[in-house]
């Protein structure tokens, strides 16, 4: 087992449950503010964790800016007092009015929000009218991901001035996520994303000269972090998520980088059947179904092989079995820990190998109060 994972006493933690350590957590915030060479330069995610307390902890580390997907994020990072959220998903539909009552219900944080299409912006347009002040959008651009975005070309272009046309809405600047880049050799990360980025930052001249301003660059996830990290360009903000907390899936696949996984799954033998096999109480319920194949790691079960895993069960093959009886405290990191989050209420935070606090996921919920 690795020290930095000791817990003193388990009698007092329930299981199947989520682990947070508090020291390893910290030390990955200190590592992405190096590696992104300020705070300023960050906008981390918090799709990864969800948590109100991250975000304190984050605002206490001089990160000032954050990203999310829903509007339930938008408002957790609001009432947990950050100043600057950026809303990383299109919105539509009734979440148009959702954002624009939380616009107004906490007029001292300034949101965001992505566009990628004429009819997303002129219905959100309509939609924060009243809401006192322009809201500012950036333009959501396909590099690669194949999933939303429009192609940074001459629709981007007409976008952007559309943008400046319609009422309520200010050109913010543009967004480029490139999560499809999953080569584990970083320089073949750096060469992939390449092409994306010249595009991003072409499109960003081309409009300067027809005297269209989108000084703000959001770029990346936390595989090519350190490609955008080393962008000597202003306005650039460097977008990882999963580096906070990280797992076992990203630990492995890229090595190189600086982080070290802050969240582990506590699981209890509840059943030894027959010799040679251990049943846990840890379901595809309280670990992420994604990636298919192994969803986690076990740490201190010798020569383990996963075997089937259902809603609360997950058993697993192993010649040690007789040396852990039903009852027995295992540790497991998810390879996911993202999705995994979101299938836990509460957490436990330990520091020093005591459990120290308990936080809510508390945008676990699509919605909290709007």
């Amino acid at each position: 087992m690795d020290s930095r994972y000791r817990l003193n006493e388990t009698s007092r933690l329930l299981s199947p449950s989520l682990l947070i350590f508090r020291t390893i957590l910290e030390q990955n915030l200190e590592a992405m503010i190096a590696l992104a060479g300020s705070a300023d330069r960050l906008r981390p995610h918090v799709k990864t964790h969800k948590m109100a307390e991250i975000v304190r902890l984050v605002e206490r580390k001089g990160i000032h800016k954050h990203k999310c997907a829903t509007i339930a994020e938008a408002e957790m990072i609001a009432r947990a007092g950050g100043t600057d959220v950026l809303l990383g998903y299109p919105v539509v539909g009734p979440n148009i009015d959702r954002l624009a009552r939380l616009i107004r219900g906490f007029p001292e944080t300034q949101f965001r929000v992505l566009v990628d299409h004429p009819d997303s912006a002129r219905a959100l347009s309509a939609g924060v009218e009243g809401i006192g002040k322009p809201l500012p959008v950036l333009i959501d651009l396909e590099v690669g991901m194949g999933r939303t975005g429009i192609d940074p070309g001459a629709g981007a272009e007409e976008l952007a001035t559309l943008i400046e046309r319609l009422p309520n809405l200010v050109l913010d600047g543009l967004h480029a996520y490139d999560g499809h880049i999953q080569e584990a050799d970083p320089d073949e990360r750096k060469r992939i994303a390449a092409p994306g980025i010249e595009k991003t930052l072409r499109l960003q001249e081309r409009l300067k000269q027809r005297g269209i301003e989108a000084p703000r660059l959001v770029l990346g996830g936390t595989p090519t972090f350190p490609v955008h990290a080393a962008l000597d360009r202003p306005g650039v903000e460097c977008s990882p998520g999963t580096s906070v907390l990280h797992d076992n899936g990203y630990a492995t696949k890229f090595p190189d980088l600086p982080f070290v996984p802050a969240a582990l799954l506590l699981t209890r033998v509840i059943s030894h059947p027959r010799p040679g096999r251990l049943c846990l109480d840890l379901g595809h319920k309280a670990v992420a179904a994604d990636p298919v194949g192994a969803r986690l790691t076990l740490l201190n079960i010798p020569e383990a092989t996963l075997g089937g895993q259902s809603e609360e069960h997950l058993v697993v093959e192993t010649p040690q079995a007789g040396q852990f009886p039903p009852g027995t405290a295992v540790l497991a990191i998810p390879t996911h820990i993202c999705p995994t989050c979101a299938l836990h209420r509460r957490v436990y935070v330990i520091e020093d190998g005591a459990l120290v606090d308990e936080w809510d996921v508390t945008a676990r919920d699509r919605s909290i109060g709007f």
